[in-house]
């Protein structure tokens, strides 16, 4: 049996027993399904948001949204970090604003953005694309300053443009670390969607939660944090999938 099989079998025996512990430990000690209900109580519970609370449309809503603050939060953090990395003046000038804003929580801009956009899929949008543009921008302007002085004075020595140099020496040398900041983003990119929804949102799995909460129903509120978690996975796994063919040149690990 390969090191690789043993490792899925481990992982998913793990969690069957997690699973047997969550359907019989609660009702062993007595603690009341309001409060932390069980497998069966969530699947019950998951059928009928599936039919009564347009489940498929509020995930869909909530993964669509969380794609696109990743997508435009990355594409963001990226150029600026190329910018300024290309630039040390505007670096220089422009470092205690971004690390002002970088220190400042960005949850605490939604009540702000409610109050400018209104109850509507915006806040949620800019949330995101704020808590996910930093970690790409920091990732990228920190690869732009280790880039190897030598090869970008190598390519000067044979003429390349501003221009060659950036695509062939640069861009290159930074990839690994612009991969990095996208797996971190992709994470944090969940977590801006659902406080959108749970501050001022109306549709999307944050909203099921603000609902959950509200009705005492912790099966629904469970359901929910669930599928976000099954959401950031599937964003973080396609990450990985094209790191690793991006990176594929790069020595791997030996185990």
């Amino acid at each position: 049996m390969s090191q690789a099989t043993t490792q899925k079998l481990v992982a998913l025996t793990i969690l069957a027993l997690v699973l047997l512990v969550w359907q019989f430990l609660p009702p062993a000690l007595g603690v009341p399904k309001f409060i932390i209900p069980t497998v069966t109580d969530m699947l019950s519970e998951l059928g009928r948001m599936y039919r009564r609370e347009d489940l498929v449309a509020n995930t869909l809503s909530t993964a669509w949204y969380t794609l696109l603050g990743f997508a435009i939060g990355s594409a963001l953090g990226a150029a600026i970090g190329y910018l300024l990395g290309l630039s040390e003046f505007w670096e220089r000038v422009l470092s205690p604003y971004i690390l002002a804003l970088q220190i400042a929580p960005k949850v605490a801009f939604a009540p702000l953005f409610i109050m400018w956009f209104g109850y509507n899929a915006t806040p949620k949008l800019l949330v995101t694309v704020l808590i996910v543009f930093f970690p790409v921008l920091v990732n990228v302007l920190a690869a732009m300053k280790t880039v190897d002085r030598d090869m970008v004075n190598l390519a000067r020595a044979y003429s390349m443009t501003r221009w060659q140099i950036f695509k062939k020496v640069e861009f290159p040398s930074t990839l690994p670390n612009l991969m990095a900041g996208l797996r971190i983003a992709s994470t944090l990119a969940v977590i801006g969607v659902t406080v959108g929804e749970l501050v001022g949102g109306n549709t999307g799995l944050g909203f099921l939660i603000s609902y959950g909460g509200g009705q005492a129903n912790a099966a629904m509120v469970f359901n929910a944090i669930v599928l976000l978690t099954v959401i950031g996975i599937l964003l973080y796994s396609v990450l990985v999938w094209a790191e690793e063919r991006l990176l594929h040149y790069l020595p791997k690990k030996e185990h």
